[in-house]
C-alpha cells in the first residue's frame, strides 16, 4: 500500500544514502502504477519537510541531512528560533541574516550548522503563516511601503504605484502579500483595503481580526450543515449504545459570560472512595470526518476570544445551541467514568456516548460562595446540590494534592481582565479571579484527559497528544541567573525536575509572581504531536485534550478516534496507516492556529489597555519592574493590571547600561540599579493608538 507511512518507514529503515526516483522505485520493487502514487507521496512528504529533494534531485530524510523542519518564532530584533516537530529536539537558533525572509509561525526547513550551539539557517520555507498585513504607508521620494503594525515581521512591503489604491501617506492600510523576502528580492505586496482609523475599541478589534486573517463567517456549504442538523433534517451515525444519564445528578460549570457549555460533572461516594463523571459535549456525532463543518474546524482550529465577542470554531448553531450542554434539555455527551481511590489513585475508567440533562447551569463565583463563603443563600437556593458540591470539593484536593507531590508546576499567574461598559468601552482592567472551583473543573478535566490518552496509548491506537517538552538546559542557566538575585536558595546545579520545589519555596515571596512568570517563559510551548512525549508542566507521562471539542479541533480528533475504537473493538492495519498519515498535519496545524490565537488574543487584551490610558496621560501611578532589557523596562501599574514600556532615552538621570548576566540597568554615575521585581512610580507619558504602545516615565 503506498501512502506516506509506508514510504517513511521505507526511509527511515532502508536508506542509507540520498536515492533517486528510479532507485527508490527499484528497492521498494514497485509497479508503474504503484510509482505514479510514489510521486504523489513524494511531493506530499516534501511539502511536510520530511523528505528532502536535492538539487541534483536527489531524496532522502531531512533528519539525515542535517535539516530540520519546523515553525518559525519570530524575534522583534530579527533573529529568531526554528521550533522542531520532532518531540526531543532543542529548538535551533537562527540569525537575522540566516531567516531567508521567514516570518513568525511560518514552516520552514532549517540546516543545522553548528551542533554545539543549535545554530542554523532557514533553506527552505514550506508553508507561509501571513498572507497579508496591517501596516502604515510611507511615501518617500523614491518608493512607496507599508510599515507593518506588528513588530515581530522584520521587513516593509514594498508597494508599487498602481498598486497603492487609494491610499496616501500616513493611511492605515491591509496589504495582502504579493512577492515575499529572500535573498534576491525585496517583499511586495497590494493595498487591498484603506483602513478608516478606529473610532472605539469595537472597530480596533474589527481591524485586529483582519490582521490575523481570522475567519469570520462559516462557508455556505458549512452553514447549511448547521441548518440541517438543527432542523433535525440530517441522519445521526449510529453504531454504539448510547447509556442514559438523564436521572444523574450534572452540572457545568463556566464563567459568567460563557455560551459554549462543552463540559459538564458528576460526582458520588463509593465503599472505596469516589466515582467522577465527565461529560463532554458529543460534537463527534454532529460532524463526522470530511464534512464542510469538519473541513471548516480544522483550518481555523480553535475558537477565538476577544474582550467583546467569540469567533467559534464551529457554526454557532452548534456552539451555542445543539452541542452545547445547556441546563434543563437532553442532550449527547461522551462521558468518562473515573473511579478513585480515598489518595486519589485512578482505579477504574470507562468510556461511552451518553444522554445527559443538566440540572444546573453554575458559575466559578457561584460555586465559591458555596464551598469557600459558605455562603447561606447561595447554599439555600442550591440546597440539592450541596452535598455533590462538597464532595466535588473533597476529591478535587485529593487530586490536585496528588498531582502537585508527583512534580506538576503550580502557576498563579494573574491574568488581565477587560471590564466593559455597555457600549463596549473598557472601563476597567482588573486581575482576573481564578478561585477554588476553577480548580476544581481544571483538576477533574486533567484527570479526564489522561485517562483517555493512556487508553489510547495503552491499546497501541494512534493519537493526537498534548505534550510539553523539559525546557533547553541553556534555559536553565538564564533562569539561574535571573533568580539567585530574588530566591538565594536557587542553586548553580538547578535541574529540571527542582521547578516544583522552587514555586513552592516562592509562595508568599514578594516576587512571586515574577518569579512565576520567568519561570513560564523559561519553558518550552505546549504543542499537539502524533508521537508521545509526556507532559512537563503536568509531570505527566500520557496526556492528550479532550474535554473541549467544540473549541479546539485536536479534542474533536481524539474524540473520533476514541468512538472508533470502541465501535469496531479494534482499528485495521489499513485504519491505523491512515490515521498516522493524518495526525502530523493535524498536530502541526492546529498548534499553529493556537499559536495564532493566542497572540489574536494577546493584541485584543493590549489595544484595551492603550484605550482605557487613552485619557490618562499625565497621571502618576505605582507599579514595579516586570521585564529588563538592554532598550528599557517593562514596567506593570498597581491599580491597574496595565503594562507599558520606559525607553532607556527617556531615563535621563544617568547613562545606563545593561548587565546580561544580573539581568539589570544600572546608572554610570548615580549607581541606580533596576532589576525585575522593583516598585517605581510612573507617569504616563504618551498613549498611541496607532502604535497600540503605552509610554511611561519615571518621576
Amino acid at each position: 500500500m503506498m501512502n506516506k507511512e509506508t514510504v517513511s518507514a521505507f526511509f527511515r529503515e532502508k536508506v542509507r544514502r540520498p536515492l533517486s526516483y528510479r532507485e527508490i522505485t527499484e528497492q521498494m520493487e514497485l509497479s508503474r502504477p504503484e510509482g505514479r502514487a510514489l510521486k504523489r507521496v513524494l511531493r506530499e512528504l516534501i511539502h511536510e519537510g520530511e523528505i528532502v529533494l536535492s538539487r541534483k534531485g536527489m531524496y532522502g530524510p531531512s533528519v539525515e541531512m542535517n535539516l530540520v523542519t519546523g515553525y518559525y518564532e519570530a524575534h522583534k530584533n530579527g533573529f529568531g528560533f526554528v521550533i522542531h516537530e520532532a518531540p526531543g529536539s532543542r529548538d535551533i537558533f537562527i540569525p537575522a541574516g540566516a531567516t531567508l525572509g521567514a516570518m513568525n509561525g511560518d514552516k520552514v526547513v532549517a540546516r543545522i550548522e553548528n551542533r554545539q550551539r543549535r545554530g542554523g539557517r532557514v533553506v527552505r520555507i514550506l508553508e507561509r503563516a501571513y498572507t497579508r498585513i496591517i501596516g502604515t504607508i510611507d511615501r518617500t521620494k523614491t518608493a512607496i511601503y507599508v510599515r507593518p503594525k506588528n513588530k515581530f515581521i522584520p521587513f516593509d512591503l514594498y508597494i508599487a504605484p498602481k498598486d497603492v489604491s487609494t491610499a496616501v501617506h500616513g493611511d492605515t492600510v491591509i496589504a495582502e502579500i504579493t512577492e515575499y523576502p529572500s535573498d534576491k528580492r525585496l517583499p511586495s505586496g497590494r493595498v487591498i483595503k484603506v483602513v478608516i482609523k478606529p473610532e472605539d475599541p469595537k472597530e480596533e478589534i474589527d481591524l485586529i481580526i483582519d490582521e490575523f486573517n481570522l475567519p469570520v463567517r462559516f462557508p455556505k456549504a458549512a452553514g447549511d450543515e448547521a441548518k440541517l442538523l438543527t432542523g433535525g433534517a440530517a441522519s445521526l451515525p449510529g453504531g454504539l449504545r448510547r447509556k442514559d444519564l438523564k436521572d444523574l445528578p450534572t452540572v457545568t460549570i463556566d464563567g459568567e459570560r460563557a455560551k459554549d457549555f462543552d463540559d459538564a460533572v458528576s460526582v458520588s461516594l463509593t465503599e472505596q472512595g469516589y466515582r467522577l463523571w465527565v461529560h463532554i459535549a458529543d460534537v463527534g456525532a454532529y460532524v463526522p470526518w470530511g464534512s464542510a463543518i469538519d473541513l471548516e474546524a480544522r483550518k481555523r482550529g480553535t475558537s477565538v476570544y476577544f474582550p467583546d465577542r467569540v469567533i467559534p470554531m464551529l457554526p454557532r448553531e452548534l456552539s451555542e445551541d445543539l452541542c452545547s450542554l445547556k441546563p434543563k434539555v437532553e442532550r449527547y455527551a461522551f462521558t468518562v467514568e473515573m473511579e478513585f481511590d480515598r489518595q486519589g489513585n485512578r482505579s477504574g475508567a470507562h468510556f461511552y456516548p451518553s444522554l445527559i440533562k443538566s440540572d444546573e447551569r453554575m458559575t466559578y463565583t457561584s460555586v465559591r460562595k458555596i464551598l469557600v463563603d459558605q455562603d447561606a443563600g447561595e447554599r439555600t437556593r442550591y440546597a440539592a446540590l450541596v452535598s455533590d458540591f462538597e464532595l466535588m470539593g473533597e476529591l478535587c484536593s485529593i487530586l490536585r494534592t496528588k498531582r502537585l507531590s508527583r512534580g506538576s508546576l503550580d502557576f498563579d499567574l494573574p491574568e488581565p481582565e477587560i471590564i466593559l461598559d455597555l457600549q463596549g468601552n473598557p472601563e476597567g482592567i482588573i486581575r482576573a479571579e481564578r478561585n477554588f472551583a476553577h480548580m476544581l473543573i481544571e483538576e477533574f478535566m486533567i484527570a479526564a484527559n489522561e485517562a483517555v490518552a493512556e487508553h489510547l496509548e495503552g491499546l497501541g491506537v494512534p493519537c493526537l497528544y498534548r505534550i510539553h517538552e523539559e525546557p533547553d538546559p541553556s534555559k536553565i542557566e538564564d533562569i539561574v541567573r535571573v533568580l539567585r538575585p530574588l530566591m538565594r536558595t536557587v542553586r548553580q546545579s538547578f535541574k529540571p525536575k527542582d521547578f516544583p520545589d522552587l514555586l513552592r519555596q516562592a509562595k508568599g515571596n514578594p516576587s512571586e509572581e515574577l518569579i512565576n512568570y520567568i519561570v513560564l517563559r523559561s519553558l518550552k510551548q505546549a504543542r499537539y504531536s502524533p508521537v508521545n512525549a509526556g507532559h512537563f508542566g503536568l509531570a505527566s507521562g500520557s496526556y492528550a485534550h479532550f474535554t473541549s471539542p467544540i473549541r479546539r479541533y485536536p479534542d474533536l480528533v481524539v474524540h473520533r478516534i476514541l468512538r472508533e475504537l470502541l465501535t469496531r473493538k479494534r482499528l485495521s492495519d489499513k485504519r491505523a496507516e491512515e490515521l498516522k498519515g493524518m495526525l502530523p498535519d493535524i498536530a502541526f496545524s492546529s498548534s499553529r492556529m493556537e499559536r495564532r490565537s493566542a497572540e489574536a488574543e494577546a493584541a485584543s487584551i493590549n489595544i484595551m489597555r492603550v484605550w482605557f490610558m487613552k485619557e490618562r496621560v499625565g497621571e502618576v501611578f505605582g507599579g514595579k519592574v516586570v521585564g529588563v532589557t538592554p532598550y528599557g523596562l517593562k514596567v506593570r501599574l498597581d491599580e491597574f493590571y496595565v503594562e507599558g514600556f520606559i525607553h532607556i532615552s527617556a531615563m535621563t538621570d544617568d547613562f545606563y547600561h545593561y548587565d546580561e548576566m544580573s539581568m539589570t540597568l544600572a546608572g554610570r554615575n548615580t549607581r541606580r540599579m533596576y532589576r525585575i521585581g522593583q516598585e517605581v512610580t510612573l507617569r504616563v507619558d504618551k498613549v498611541s493608538t496607532e502604535d497600540r504602545e503605552i509610554i511611561f516615565g519615571l518621576t
